[in-house]
């Protein structure tokens, strides 16, 4: 959720009108069995589910739009007319269906994907995924598929008209892999004394609607779908980018290729199901990364988990935004540790960011907001501040060329680089030393290396600010007060040197000592 808000707010930063849907799958096998064994009946189960993710949500900061649950009714309705318009135009059709089922990934796999292990608890005997490690259990069943065989050339030809589709990029070559070697149609539907708890197949209560169909309609449900002749986009689709979390250990099975769950149903069936539609489909799909702790998968069964309540209380939001922007991984998965967490702050906000804001700020025989009427011009600087104004003119073209990638982490890399930069120019140019000096207040020239200093420096701080409002809003936000930046005055074309002349007046107290500081010293380096 908070790489979607970042890339969110990023866009708003910009003047742009964004939207951000988020929410929860309610239906399915997994949660029927997880309500039995709460002792709940489905329905209140998923409504305490989903307050926890709206409580996080808010917590972290997230500025969703829409929380769609898949029990809502505008939700089913849109199922069950895109349900009937896909059999409607012969997409869907009664088959018998049979293979190696798992409640728990909620996929079937095939033998090829199946062994048969022992439990180590219990020494009891049973089938199970080789990749996933979760027990499978053998099904035949009549139920209704989806032709996605008749969609293999759509598909490439997609594919290749749209070769950013997917980041990273080598998911989108294992996609392309898989589906060149040959789609089965999809069982999209269980029989209803296997799953009861989901959406009824219009015209058939004998049947349930399998749960990644119904899901990943919730994607068009808040943009107005079925949508009334000539207001096809008038609510944003197709979306510019899905942002989803590759799966380091489930794979779909194909006959020789093997590629991410995630990636399948949202690259692969997904499209299908809206070329079927006469749709289009979203314009790229982002899949990053997973985090593991201590170099090992999360998991609830073994206790390896992070309680982020617990973890946002600790550390405040905005330094935990700035921690999973920072060092999340798209490619490759990230290591989640308070340590980690506690080494970006000191050596990036606190000894970087807040340092440096500190040593402008306070000053003491100077004034930034002299120095900010004074705007040095690019004709005096000597060769340290040239590249600090070289290196800050490029700067929020290059952050904005990184989102246009979908990486908010490599841009924030930038940000961060600049600020580090801009600490070692302010520590060479030494404004302190020439303000102590006896013969400063009658030496123009002095003056005028000190207000050049803490212009650029001044610069630097105001436009990494507005840059990092997306990652850090309430810092970012004090940052930019504590500068004296008026609120009007924060958005993209802004961050560039020198279009911006009235600031340098604080908006906010200042303090003293580790009062008002920007990062104040954390309670504990554990």
């Amino acid at each position: 959720m908070v790489l979607t808000d970042v890339m969110k707010r990023w866009q708003q930063l910009k003047g742009r009108r964004a939207l951000l849907c988020t929410g929860t799958d309610e239906h399915g096998m997994k949660v029927q069995q997880a309500a039995a064994q709460a002792g709940m009946e489905p329905r209140p189960f998923c409504d305490k589910g989903a307050e926890v993710f709206k409580s996080l949500a808010k917590k972290a900061d997230v500025s969703y739009d829409h929380f769609v649950r898949t029990t809502d009714a505008d939700h089913r309705e849109a199922v069950e007319y895109i349900w009937s318009l896909l059999q409607a135009r012969g997409y869907i059709y009664t088959a018998k269906h049979e293979g190696w089922y798992s409640v728990s990934d909620e996929t079937f796999y095939p033998q090829s994907a199946v062994h048969l292990v022992l439990e180590p608890r219990t020494g009891r005997k049973m089938m199970a995924s080789i990749e996933t490690g979760k027990e499978v259990e053998w099904m035949s069943e009549l139920n209704y598929h989806f032709r996605l065989s008749a969609f293999k050339d759509r598909l490439l030809e997609f594919y290749k008209e749209n070769p950013a589709f997917i980041v990273p990029a080598t998911r989108m070559n294992d996609v392309v892999r898989a589906v060149s070697v040959g789609l089965e149609d999809l069982s999209v539907s269980r029989p209803v004394e296997r799953l009861s708890w989901g959406i009824r197949v219009p015209g058939d209560d004998t049947q349930t609607i399998y749960v990644w169909l119904d899901a990943l309609i919730n994607y068009i449900t808040k943009a107005g779908y079925p949508w009334a002749p000539g207001k096809e986009n008038a609510q944003g689709w197709p979306a510019e980018v899905h942002v989803i979390g590759k799966d380091i250990v489930r794979y779909v099975m194909f006959p020789t290729i093997r590629t991410s769950d995630m990636s399948s149903f949202h690259a692969i069936y997904w499209p299908a199901f809206l070329l079927a539609l006469d749709l289009p489909p979203p314009r790229q799909l982002l899949t990053h990364a997973h985090w593991t702790l201590g170099q090992q998968k999360m998991a609830k069964s073994t206790g390896n988990v992070v309680n982020p309540f617990f973890a946002l209380d600790r550390f405040e939001p905005d330094i935990m935004r700035y921690y999973l922007a920072h060092d999340g991984g798209l490619a490759d998965d990230a290591d989640y540790a308070n340590g980690f967490i506690i080494e970006r702050y000191k050596k990036g906000l606190q000894g970087g960011l807040g340092n440096l804001a500190s040593r402008l700020v306070r000053g003491k025989g100077w004034s930034v907001r002299a120095a900010v009427e004074a705007a040095p011009g690019a004709e005096g600087d000597d060769g340290p501040s040239a590249r600090q104004r070289q290196h800050l003119s490029g700067l929020s073209s290059a952050v904005d060329a990184s989102f246009g990638a979908l990486n908010p982490g490599a841009a924030l890399k930038l940000i961060m680089e600049a600020i580090y930069e801009s600490n070692r120019y302010f520590h060479a140019s030494q404004p302190w030393s020439h303000v102590g000096a006896p013969d400063y207040a009658t030496s123009p020239a002095s003056q005028a290396v000190v207000a050049r200093a803490l212009y650029l420096t001044a610069e630097a701080l105001r436009i990494s600010g507005i840059l990092l409002q997306p990652y850090m809003p309430g810092k970012a936000a004090l940052l930019l007060d504590m500068l004296g930046v008026d609120a009007g005055r924060r958005m993209f074309a802004d961050a560039r040197v020198g279009v911006d002349g009235g600031y340098g007046k604080a908006k906010t107290e200042l303090g003293r000592g580790t009062e008002g500081t920007l990062f104040p010293p954390l309670r504990s380096d554990f």
